[in-house]
């Protein structure tokens, strides 16, 4: 089986779209399938990493003037370039794997900017097709799509946007989890239900950080003055601010500085409570049992984020640009302050997520 991936990392787009897709694709090898990706030259883009897990990267093209989207969408700008050029600079790659490893069986988008006319100018250069999506504000022309994030209405969300043909896969029984977190639930159980004592926390906003979230957070520790309790703050390696936070631990013996972790899962089961982004990692957050005060830092997160802690899996201190270090202090010392509620919080999140989600979705490809 040939799969083509097409997913993006920049700083202006985080790193999670291709991490996850790096995830499935490890399952899809793991079972047999040759996949490459196809990624477009950003700043921040992830082409060593993906080509050092032993993938064909094509890069497409850095754009020589930054392009803007004549319409209301948000995120048409996302691609660098109209979607008919990146639809046909995709066909194009198409063309050119296919004649090395014969006839391509699936397509994955995960790309905000992807959309269903886009995929519909790649259906005669593939056999199917699956999106990768949390927003619900496109249409597809998919076969299968997948959105792992939870939300009170997911099948609504989509009932117009896809054909009644196509596949859904929703919620978080689908998250597309790395196996160390599998790993570490079958090593760890029930161990990872924390009794909501916090000795130690851990800070990480993702691979880019383009608001420096992770700086105002060393603040909100800083002003809290509990030397008692030692904290992680994990970075990637394209934040660009990774300099001045290394700068910042260095003055508070209790802060460890940490740049593009190899085990992350690790830090997960070793912290009490997390600081973070209300992205993909709070799957990962959940699996490993671990309370989280997360911080909405783009709009897709938003209500995946909200709605996570209405039903008390996490606690949400809103949107990045209206939250203070100092309002963030008052956050984590009321978590220090509510032993009670971690411990539930931990108990919840740890029974939703069993890790087990890229299983799930790849045996939704045929392999035969």
């Amino acid at each position: 089986m040939n799969v083509l991936i097409r997913a993006d990392a920049a700083v202006h787009i985080g790193s999670g779209h291709v991490m996850r897709c790096l995830t499935l694709a490890d399952e899809l090898r793991k079972r047999g399938a040759t996949v490459a990706f196809v990624c477009r030259d950003f700043e921040g883009h992830l082409e060593k990493h993906i080509v050092s897990k032993g993938y064909k990267c094509f890069l497409l093209p850095r754009p020589a003037i930054a392009y803007h989207n004549s319409t209301n969408d948000e995120y048409g700008a996302w691609l660098g370039v109209s979607r008919e050029d990146d639809a046909d600079a995709t066909a194009s790659i198409c063309q050119t794997w296919m004649t090395d490893n014969g006839e391509i069986d699936w397509l994955i988008t995960d790309h905000y900017a992807i959309d269903g006319r886009w995929q519909c100018r790649l259906r005669p250069h593939t056999q199917h097709i699956m999106a990768i999506d949390d927003i619900a504000n496109r249409p597809h022309d998919c076969d299968i799509l997948l959105d792992q994030n939870l939300y009170d209405d997911a099948e609504k969300r989509y009932a117009e946007l896809v054909s009644p043909q196509c596949r859904l896969l929703l919620g978080p029984e689908y998250a597309l989890l790395r196996p160390e977190f599998r790993e570490a639930r079958e090593r760890l159980g029930t161990s990872l239900v924390r009794n909501g004592t916090v000795r130690r926390i851990m800070v990480f906003f993702g691979g880019s950080d383009p608001s420096n979230e992770t700086a105002k957070a060393i603040r909100a520790l800083q002003m809290l003055g509990r030397e008692d309790i030692e904290s992680d703050i994990i970075v990637g390696i394209a934040n660009p601010h990774r300099e001045e936070i290394e700068h910042l631990c260095a003055h508070m013996p209790n802060l460890h500085f940490h740049c593009q972790v190899p085990n992350m899962a690790d830090f997960m089961c070793t912290a009490d409570l997390a600081l973070g982004a209300g992205g993909s990692t709070t799957w990962e957050r959940c699996a490993l049992g671990l309370p989280t005060i997360a911080v909405i830092i783009a709009e897709n997160q938003a209500e995946m984020t909200e709605t996570a802690a209405k039903h008390g899996l996490q606690w949400s201190a809103g949107w990045h640009s209206t939250l203070s270090a100092k309002r963030l202090a008052e956050y984590i010392g009321t978590a220090l302050q509510s032993p009670d509620a971690l411990a539930i919080a931990s108990k919840r999140v740890h029974t939703l997520v069993d890790g087990l989600g890229v299983s799930r979705l790849a045996e939704a490809f045929s392999f035969h």
